[in-house]
């Protein structure tokens, strides 16, 4: 699993592919135990969730991806990058807010972006240990930077930290996926879902996944840095 360094300040790294430790035993057990996931996982052969290394990354391109298509978010991240080559919090912070601006960011993005720069560089947020801590307790620091809600903090979870058991219910891909799979199409509540995900445990992370897939099954987990379809209240 991927590990953040104590002071927040690496510089990107290549993406080194890995499949989650748990991922093999999650799909034999949850053939086992689901008739859906039985039918759904073999159609994605080895595709697996592919994490992203560096947790202020991660987050900063989480936020700029907010409430934009993807096509505006990629166009956004790279001139980004050409601003902050090493997007460490403490190049971000240099840049400052007309430099980020420049990039194609709303004022607001604008804000977000140098407040979790701030969060990272003064230590605010303990990145060093969140590997250790529980997802819960994860989240509950996560929230506390601006433009970060519930959503974006269990993605983080999930593409990050790559934790095995994570239902992110405000997500309208999932919520989609469980509809088209397990109801024929019809409307699902939060409870159903629920009702639907208890017998996924301890693994609703790689259900999740699947569920994902199976709506855009030409996507690869590379493809994509969330789910197909962020909620349009993800901005705080």
């Amino acid at each position: 699993m991927p590990t953040s360094r104590e002071n927040g300040e690496a510089p990107v790294a290549a993406q080194v592919i890995q499949v989650p430790h748990y991922w093999e035993e999650a799909k034999i057990e949850l053939m086992k135990r689901d008739r859906i996931m039985k039918k759904l996982i073999p159609q994605f052969g080895d595709l697996h969730l592919v994490g992203h290394s560096d947790p202020f990354t991660t987050l900063a391109r989480s936020l700029v991806g907010q409430q934009i298509t993807p096509k505006a978010a990629d166009a956004a991240w790279k001139k980004l990058l050409l601003a902050c080559p090493k997007c460490t919090p403490s190049q971000v912070l240099k840049a400052g807010a007309e430099q980020l601006s420049a990039c194609g960011l709303s004022k607001r993005k604008t804000e977000y972006i140098l407040d979790l720069a701030d969060h990272f560089k003064a230590k605010r947020v303990h990145a060093s240990q969140w590997d250790q801590m529980d997802d819960e307790a994860v989240i509950a620091e996560l929230v506390q930077i601006r433009g970060i809600g519930r959503w974006t903090a269990e993605m983080f979870l999930i593409f990050n930290l790559l934790r095995p058991n994570v239902l992110p219910l405000d997500d309208p891909g999932l919520i989609q996926g469980i509809s088209v799979n397990y109801f024929s199409g019809e409307p699902v509540s939060r409870s159903d879902a629920r009702e639907v995900s208890a017998n996924w445990e301890p693994w609703r992370t790689v259900a999740t996944w699947y569920l994902w897939r199976s709506l855009d099954p030409a996507a690869t987990p590379a493809a994509s840095d969330t789910a197909p379809g962020a909620p349009a209240g993800t901005v705080k």
